[in-house]
This record gives C-alpha cells, sequence and structure tokens, in this order.
C-alpha cells in the first residue's frame, strides 16, 4: 500500500508540473506565482515552499517554516503522500475544478491541512511551542485554525476555509468535507473529551460540533446546526438543536 501511494504521490507531482509549464506559457502572469514548482525537485519541496510563502509576513519567518516542513517530511513521508490524497480527493469531489495546479496554489483550505500535518509532526515530536507558533501563523494568515493535538485523516477537504476551527483532541476521519466557519471543538465543562467525526462526513457552512459525541459515517450536518450529541451513522442532522432526519430516528434529537 505504501509503495502505491509514493507513485500516486510521483505521478502527482509531474502531473503539477506539466499544467505549471503549460499555465505559465498560456499567460505569463501566471509566473509570479507557480513558477516556483518548477524550481522544486519534488512535490514535497514544493509543498513546503507554499506553506512558508502562505502563512508567514517576514522572510525570516518563511525560512523557517520551510525548513520546519522540509524537516517533517523528510523524517515521515507519509505526510507527502497524505498531501497528495487531499489534493486529488479535492479535484475528484469539487465540480468546479479541473486539474492540480488551481486549488494546490489557490485554495488555502489545502495549505492550512498541510500547515496542520507539519504542526502535528511537531506536536508528536515533543516540539509543542513550535507547533502552536505554526497553528497561530496559520491562522492569521488564513484564518482557519486546526489545533495540532487533532487527529485529521487524508482526502479531507476544506472547501472555502475561512473560519474553520478544528480544536484540540478532534478527531476527524478520511474523505470528510468541511465547509466555512464549521467549529468543531471541546465543551468547557469537559475538556478532557472532543468530538470525533467519522469517513465521508459533510459538515455544512456554519455549523458548530461541541462535546463528547460521535459524528458516524456519511452523515450529513447542516448548515448552521448546532450538534451536542451524536449523529448516527448515514442522518443528517439540522436545527437548533440539531435534530435529526434521513434516518431511523428522524425527528429526534441527535
Amino acid at each position: 500500500m505504501a509503495g502505491s501511494v509514493t507513485a500516486l504521490s510521483d505521478d502527482l507531482w509531474l502531473a503539477i508540473r506539466r499544467e505549471a509549464e503549460a499555465a505559465i506559457v498560456a499567460d505569463p502572469f501566471v509566473e509570479a506565482s507557480a513558477a516556483f514548482i518548477l524550481d522544486q525537485g519534488d512535490f514535497g519541496g514544493a509543498l513546503a515552499f507554499l506553506i512558508g510563502r502562505a502563512i508567514c509576513r517576514t522572510d525570516a519567518d518563511r525560512a523557517q517554516f520551510v525548513r520546519t516542513a522540509r524537516e517533517a517530511f523528510a523524517a515521515e513521508p507519509a505526510l507527502v503522500d497524505a498531501a497528495a490524497i487531499d489534493l486529488s480527493a479535492i479535484v475528484r469531489r469539487d465540480p468546479a475544478i479541473s486539474g492540480l495546479l488551481a486549488p494546490l496554489l489557490n485554495f488555502k483550505g489545502y495549505v492550512a491541512l498541510q500547515a496542520w500535518r507539519v504542526s502535528n509532526w511537531l506536536w508528536r515530536q515533543d516540539r509543542p511551542d513550535l507547533a502552536m507558533l505554526m497553528q497561530s501563523a496559520t491562522a492569521d494568515q488564513l484564518q482557519i485554525s486546526i489545533h495540532p493535538s487533532a487527529q485529521i485523516g487524508t482526502a479531507v477537504f476544506l472547501d472555502h476555509g475561512t473560519g474553520i476551527i478544528i480544536g484540540a483532541l478532534a478527531s476527524v476521519g478520511d474523505e470528510v468535507t468541511i465547509l466555512q466557519n464549521v467549529t468543531i471543538a471541546r465543551h468547557q465543562n469537559d475538556p478532557r473529551h472532543a468530538p470525533r467525526i467519522g469517513h465521508g462526513v459533510l459538515l455544512s457552512a456554519g455549523a458548530t460540533v461541541i462535546g463528547k459525541l460521535s459524528i458516524g459515517d456519511f452523515a450529513k450536518v447542516g448548515a448552521g446546526a448546532l450538534v451536542t450529541s451524536d449523529v448516527p451513522a448515514g442522518c443528517t442532522a439540522v436545527g437548533v438543536p440539531a435534530r435529526l432526519t434521513n434516518c431511523a430516528e428522524a425527528g429526534a434529537r441527535p
């Protein structure tokens, strides 16, 4: 499995380079934002550069975070593989996207997620201060805050991105889509437990998921919903407070 995923990363990198070359030829104005891709030797190098450019205000900070990302990717190549899967998932799930270059360069949710992967690596390496500094920089520049202690799977799509908060200890499964202004966080009365978001879940714009609860696989949370209890797999939760629809417990509160 690891070999096949790495092959995906390599193939994706070659496709990105081809798209960048074609885009620069078609519109020289694109060169300012895309030329760095042609200067990088691999996908991990491009990601590190992209993270530094996106979340830092100064050249010194940019150089620091680029070095840190490269260190993380060299120590744990699975982070680069996860980034490749995330990018492929955007192309697969977003009908407005037909290539890899546009979401790589322009989707701040994507780069924020990859910055989180680096901060999470730092957290696991017992380097919490730098991990939190990276979270703070990402939140400041991209308006997306993901705590380094959170757990997030692959093929995750942070669509639009602005205002997303994923708090400490939260768990997000594979193939999850999260729209803007979503909050996933612990309840202040029980800070030891955080929400668990299952596989294939959709969290719509403005949804709030709070406390010790689980959102089951392929469940949906409607726009603006407030969820404070479990949502069974395949169900939809809507409203404030949320109630269940599209499942056996339809009409009940989750």
